[in-house]
């Protein structure tokens, strides 16, 4: 039996998406449903050759229509790609050690609320930072502050921007994602 893999997004889905191709043809690990609670996410328009559910919630049905789903469902991983919902303690409670977010930078710097995007990418710079990266922990109560699980460093060049530095994270992101979800669910 396949392992089940649902992820949640708030953006565009670029990671989701990546997520999706690397698992497309896999014998063991199934992405089985994305949930956005962005309706316009160009992710649905992106799955239609994919073959895999996506489906928009309100937000304000996070902690009961959708938990319940998710719960019927019982995944093996719930990955947040770019979801930007803080997870209640009814998830963490529900589904210990099985949600697992990536983070655009080395945790614990720049992490927190509110902390997401080029504004992480902005303060490296303003901190004259010579190295970024991201970090893939397990969520916890508090945002960006679970148990880590990988991390990949990037070396910061002289000419680095944030929006130079922003897509050399996200090719990590899209490198290193899917094999950590994949070595978390064939161990």
């Amino acid at each position: 039996m396949k392992k089940k893999i649902i992820l949640l997004i708030s953006g565009k889905g670029t990671n989701a998406l990546n997520i999706i191709k690397y698992f497309i043809n896999s014998d063991s690990i199934q992405v089985c449903l994305v949930l956005s609670n962005n309706k316009n996410s160009p992710l649905f328009e992106n799955l239609i050759d994919y073959n895999v559910p996506a489906e928009y919630f309100d937000i304000e049905t996070f902690d009961d229509e959708v938990f319940e789903k998710i719960k019927k469902i019982n995944p093996d991983l719930i990955v947040l790609a770019g979801f930007l919902k803080k997870i209640s303690l009814k998830f963490l409670t529900f589904f210990p050690k099985k949600i697992i977010n990536i983070h655009p930078s080395l945790l614990p710097k720049y992490g927190g609320k509110g902390m997401y995007g080029k504004k992480i990418h902005k303060k490296v710079l303003e901190s004259k930072d010579k190295e970024t990266g991201i970090t893939i922990h397990f969520v916890s109560e508090e945002y960006d502050s679970g148990e880590i699980i990988f991390q990949k460093k990037l070396k910061i060049n002289a000419k680095d921007d944030a929006s130079l530095i922003e897509k050399k994270v996200h090719n990590l992101e899209y490198q290193f994602y899917p094999k950590v979800i994949a070595s978390l669910l064939e161990t």
